[in-house]
């Protein structure tokens, strides 16, 4: 099985357009923006997108009794393998949703849970800093490239993103 992909270069945010896009019955796939005008993380607080950084959402239908915060954390797990194949360093979950380097975050990931025509689906965007990362008072956050030395590849990056949540599919449903 593999993920719908759909490649944007300006969107408000990806997890919208994932909303929109199970609206019409479309029920799994990736959405892939070079730049978010919208972006948001957890608690309505907006992301920095910075272009050349990562926004991804992944969308699927979950089971209707699955627990929400065994998902945030499988989440966290699933993006965290992921980095590691890229860097060889720490990295560590500050709950609920961040992943960070050196105490410093590199990635944030917002889950929302929509139904539509009674199926439940779970949409994660998520964000990573690859090349720039924004400066935010008392949070300090960091990039792969200033940590690694190493430009990942964004492609790369977005299959093996897929491959993992596809290697975890029945977790959720």
């Amino acid at each position: 099985m593999k993920f719908k992909k759909f490649f944007y270069k300006k969107v408000n945010s990806t997890n919208d357009l994932a909303i929109k896009k199970i609206k019409t019955g479309i029920t799994q796939g990736i959405i892939v923006a070079d730049c978010q005008k919208k972006g948001r993380g957890q608690h309505g607080k907006k992301w920095l997108s910075f272009k050349g950084n990562l926004f991804i959402t992944i969308f699927f239908k979950i089971r209707r009794n699955i627990n929400i915060k065994k998902i945030t954390v499988l989440n966290c797990k699933i993006i965290k393998k992921t980095l590691l194949k890229y860097i060889k360093k720490t990295i560590s979950i500050k709950a609920p949703n961040d992943l960070l380097i050196n105490k410093k975050k590199i990635c944030g990931i917002l889950q929302e849970i929509k139904f539509n025509n009674e199926a439940k689906f779970i949409v994660i965007g998520v964000g990573i800093n690859l090349i720039k990362n924004p400066k935010i008072k008392n949070y300090p956050t960091t990039n792969i490239l200033s940590e690694t030395g190493f430009k990942v590849k964004k492609i790369d990056l977005i299959k093996n993103i897929e491959k993992n949540y596809i290697n975890n599919l029945k977790l959720f449903a």
